[in-house]
């Protein structure tokens, strides 16, 4: 798909609910689409709509090897509901010893700098191994979650990964998801019970106090434009990282 398609294809979807996106994507994409879950709400509400439509969709997630608990819990349990199996993805362990022995275990609280090396080892590197052979693939972003999402479109191209990217969830509110979770039992992540609307590594996840924003708990020491790991940044803000560990300053 080229932009011009694009831009055919949100005015086309302009007013399709969720399902109808999906049932677009699947059937323009087949077996070339698959779902990236960090295992949130919304990737759940994903999963379930998925598994009722086209179960044969890949579901992925990526773990750093800084996940709480209660997500590894709660991906053998999605896979016990649903009869399914997802997949996951790892780190190259080679560039995290490097990256750990050069720059401490817990190096992303020093700056901006450190923690987005660890985002892109943890996480951008296994996303491109996950999306390698596909054409596009499904998130389940909404425009309310950040103030760095906001312009997010239903369909967009991610240049980063040369995919198609579908947000179905898009205009959706908090208390859509919700409903949809308790509507069809759907299981969820037991954080978000005790104040964690969003969730991901451990050391770089806090519950959020009352009235704060839904992403305040996510790199919390970090001003609110810089909370994005690389997986959802807008295409004319993305850059190309690479990192020579050998000369690495420690810090």
């Amino acid at each position: 798909m080229d932009r011009k398609e694009i831009e055919r294809v949100n005015e086309k979807l302009a007013k399709a609910d969720a399902r109808e996106t999906l049932d677009w994507a699947i059937e323009r994409f087949g077996a070339d689409l698959v779902l990236s879950s960090s295992m949130g709400a919304e990737d759940q509400v994903l999963t379930d709509m998925l598994m009722k439509k086209a179960p044969s969709v890949e579901v992925f997630t990526l773990d750093t090897g800084r996940l709480f608990p209660e997500t590894y819990q709660l991906i053998d349990e999605t896979n016990d509901f649903y009869k399914t199996k997802i997949k996951i993805y790892f780190p190259d362990y080679k560039q995290v010893e490097e990256m750990v022995n050069n720059k401490g275990v817990n190096l992303f609280y020093h700056s901006v700098e450190n923690r987005k090396m660890c985002c892109h080892i943890r996480k951008i590197e296994p996303l491109k191994r996950a999306f390698s052979g596909r054409k596009a693939w499904i998130s389940g972003l909404r425009r309310e979650q950040s103030v760095t999402r906001t312009e997010v479109q239903k369909v967009e191209w991610d240049e980063a990964n040369g995919l198609v990217k579908i947000n179905p969830l898009i205009d959706w509110k908090e208390d859509q998801v919700w409903d949809y979770i308790t509507v069809n039992h759907v299981p969820y992540h037991k954080l978000h019970d005790k104040g964690y609307p969003s969730i991901g590594c451990q050391p770089c996840t806090r519950a959020v106090k009352p009235g704060e924003d839904v992403r305040a708990g996510r790199w919390w020491w970090e001003d609110p434009e810089h909370k994005e790991c690389g997986l959802h940044v807008q295409d004319d803000l993305k850059t190309e990282v690479s990192f020579d560990f050998k000369n690495l300053d420690k810090k």
